[in-house]
């Protein structure tokens, strides 16, 4: 299975991208193939329902890996109760025929202790998209944070609660796109 992971943030350090590369190695670790689709890396243009920025190389190449996504991770910083406007910007320049079917994964990084307003508003945008939302979702905050603050490469042996609740999400986020993708 081929899954396809939106880092939508547009700092460099962003615990939300962190938190994609994890999930990305989780998801190679259990057999799938997973990239990780780096907003900060790869801007876009603001989208324009007139079409006046054209298709750069960067809206391309995530409509690219959208098409050929079997399923879909969104992670988003927490701003001001909302998603970021990179991640917005991003799922403007997509449409229906890059998710429709497709299982979608929501998570998000929040300074404070949990993000789940930006998560709903993920999830009705998914429902719009008509992406199917996982049940469960990823929400880090506080100093659930600290575990995401550098890029890691080991991540085992941490014991932390945290670690755990995002690799059984990820397992369920798993087991659902594989379900129905088989139908």
């Amino acid at each position: 299975m081929n899954v396809i992971i939106i880092a939508g943030s547009n700092h460099k350090g962003a615990t939300s991208t962190r938190l994609s590369e994890y999930v990305s190695s989780l998801i190679t670790a259990q057999g799938h193939q997973s990239s990780v689709f780096n907003l900060y890396e790869r801007p876009l243009p603001f989208y324009s329902p007139d079409g006046e920025y054209g298709s750069t190389e960067s809206i391309s190449e995530l409509q690219k890996v959208m098409r050929a996504a079997d399923a879909i991770v969104l992670a988003t910083p927490e701003y001001h109760s909302s998603i970021s406007g990179v991640l917005k910007n991003a799922l403007d320049h997509l449409g229906q025929d890059y998710f429709r079917g497709k299982v979608v994964l929501s998570m998000s990084s929040a300074g404070g202790a949990v993000g789940t307003s930006s998560l709903q508003q993920l999830q009705a945008i998914v429902r719009n998209l008509h992406g199917i939302n996982l049940p469960e979702w990823v929400s880090i905050g506080g100093a659930q944070r600290n575990w995401f603050m550098e890029p890691h490469t080991d991540h085992e042996g941490a014991g932390s609660d945290i670690l755990d609740r995002v690799k059984r999400v990820t397992l369920s986020f798993l087991e659902l796109a594989s379900r129905v993708r088989a139908n």
